[in-house]
């Protein structure tokens, strides 16, 4: 395990990811994780014809999922054993066409708090490898203690 202020154990990167991938939404949209550390996660979701308003476009809910998800997700990373988090607010802003084979998204903790979370995401639109800004978030996340 490395020293860096970002490095999260292993099992706490697992147990993350399996919460967030038994969701069914998380599911239905093919999400996949690309990379947890504390206070950030980045993670995909495949550009499918389900998922689009026109085609080759991607519609702004798969969009705000992967924001949701990802800012969220961050949150997660900074909490204690027997903790989860649940969205509670999350505001987009569509900056340009989500018409990649892909989306990444970037959350990332903005201030965390005990019971409540500031998160935020940066979601791109990836095609033939160069990723174009189509969209940030804003969000806040409900920390629970499990049992409580």
């Amino acid at each position: 395990m490395s020293d860096s202020p970002h490095s999260l154990p292993p099992q706490a990167r697992q147990a993350l990811e399996k919460i967030v991938l038994a969701m069914p939404m998380a599911q239905f949209l093919g999400l996949k994780f690309i990379g947890i550390e504390r206070g950030e996660v980045t993670l995909e979701i495949p550009y499918r014809q389900e998922l689009s308003f026109r085609p080759g476009q991607m519609q702004a809910t798969a969009i705000f999922a992967a924001a949701d998800f990802a800012a969220i997700a961050a949150a997660g990373t900074t909490l204690q054993p027997g903790w989860i988090n649940a969205s509670i607010d999350c505001t987009l802003k569509i900056v340009g066409p989500a018409n990649g084979d892909r989306l990444v998204a970037r959350g990332r903790v903005i201030t965390p708090g005990k019971l409540i979370t500031v998160c935020a995401a940066d979601v791109f639109s990836v095609r033939g490898g160069e990723e174009t800004l189509c969209a940030t978030a804003l969000a806040t996340a409900r920390n629970i203690e499990i049992g409580k």
